[in-house]
């Protein structure tokens, strides 16, 4: 039997219902759909020329994500900029997200007072946990999103992507940047609750392509490229790889990569056995980019490196983007699988905040 088809070791490593969560996606942008109404933004807030998120790890995903796939929608700069500082752009006309799954993250807390400061439109999104944000949103009255992560029983951010994503765009679609039409999510809905059928554990892996790609690039640090509207999902991919597989991942874009990062594939010599090329392939990529595609395959193979490919099926940019975050969620559990790792846990960012907190 395959080590990928052991359901018993599949639910151990997945204990803690971190495979509830990963099968919870669907639900989880249903139940944001069904609480949309509920993301009251002010008028005053169409009026923003540029929006920053501040949010760490996956709290700032779901920005990214929505940056990509609407950027030929969106007119105003969206900036991802996480961390302690507000930049000196930040003023009256700009939104700034303040974005913490646990409502605790010390770095957007900490920028508040300076956005604030600033005269910035305010919004938050974080779960209902009764931390800092939530409550900093209730009583400073900011407006956003709080929700109840009932569908991610493992209560991990990076599960939880679903509000993240969805959460985020809602909220910027409701300050006028994107059109979100309730549809069009009712049918992505449907799509990956019939993709998941194939990718859940009890799929055998002749039939299961999550598992089938966790085995080409298992022993491997794996490099993602993709380009486009899938830069977003790019960033998920590597955060997914680190932290769910445990196994270290970097990305690429093109077409960009095809400027500085193939005459590196030379050296050092253990490239040849280290390194492995996921390719994200989309026929919504534009003409150009696809024929660069094909061309920087050819590149890693003359250079001996290990390619493996994947085409995504989805029939929109959007769907196409659920559609990697949840293959590459469960492709990155898999992963765990053979790397023998609880996928659920965190050593070392629980040490390291643990030493962080003792040195303030």
């Amino acid at each position: 039997m395959a080590k990928l088809d052991n359901l018993k070791k599949i639910k151990e490593i997945g204990k803690g219902g971190v495979i509830e969560s990963i099968e919870g996606l669907p639900h989880q942008l249903r139940q944001v759909l069904e609480e949309a109404h509920l993301i009251k933004i002010p008028h005053n807030y169409k009026n923003i020329d540029k929006v920053v998120v501040n949010g760490m790890g996956a709290s700032n995903l779901g920005a990214g994500i929505f940056k990509a796939v609407f950027s030929d929608q969106v007119k105003v700069p969206i900036n991802i900029v996480p961390g302690y500082e507000v930049p000196a752009y930040v003023d009256k006309n700009t939104l700034y997200i303040l974005s913490s799954y646990s409502g605790g993250t010390e770095e957007p807390l900490m920028a508040y007072k300076e956005a604030k400061r600033r005269g910035a439109k305010l919004a938050g999104i974080t779960a209902n946990l009764h931390d800092k944000l939530e409550k900093l949103m209730i009583k400073e009255n900011i407006p956003g999103y709080i929700f109840k992560p009932e569908n991610n029983h493992s209560n991990i951010p990076r599960l939880g992507l679903g509000y993240a994503i969805f959460g985020t765009a809602t909220i910027l679609a409701k300050a006028g940047l994107a059109e979100i039409r309730p549809r069009d999510i009712e049918k992505i809905i449907s799509t990956l609750e019939i993709w998941d059928r194939e990718l859940r554990p009890a799929s055998k892996t002749e039939n299961n392509p999550a598992k089938r790609l966790a085995e080409k690039l298992h022993g491997k640090l794996t490099v993602c490229v993709g380009a486009e509207f899938l830069t977003g999902n790019l960033r998920v991919l590597r955060n997914q790889f680190c932290e769910n597989a445990k196994n270290f991942a970097a990305y690429l874009t093109l077409p960009e990569l095809n400027h500085y990062a193939m005459e590196g594939l030379a050296h050092p010599k253990s490239n040849k056995k280290d390194l492995a090329f996921f390719f994200i392939d989309s026929d919504f990529y534009s003409k150009r980019v696809r024929l660069r595609s094909g061309l920087t395959k050819e590149v890693v193979k003359k250079n001996g490196l290990r390619i493996v490919d994947y085409r995504l099926k989805g029939r929109s940019k959007l769907e196409q983007a659920f559609e990697l975050l949840q293959l590459g969620t469960w492709l990155t559990f898999y992963l765990a699988v053979l790397n023998d790792n609880n996928s659920g846990g965190n050593p070392w960012v629980d040490w390291f905040k643990k030493e962080l907190a003792s040195q303030k």
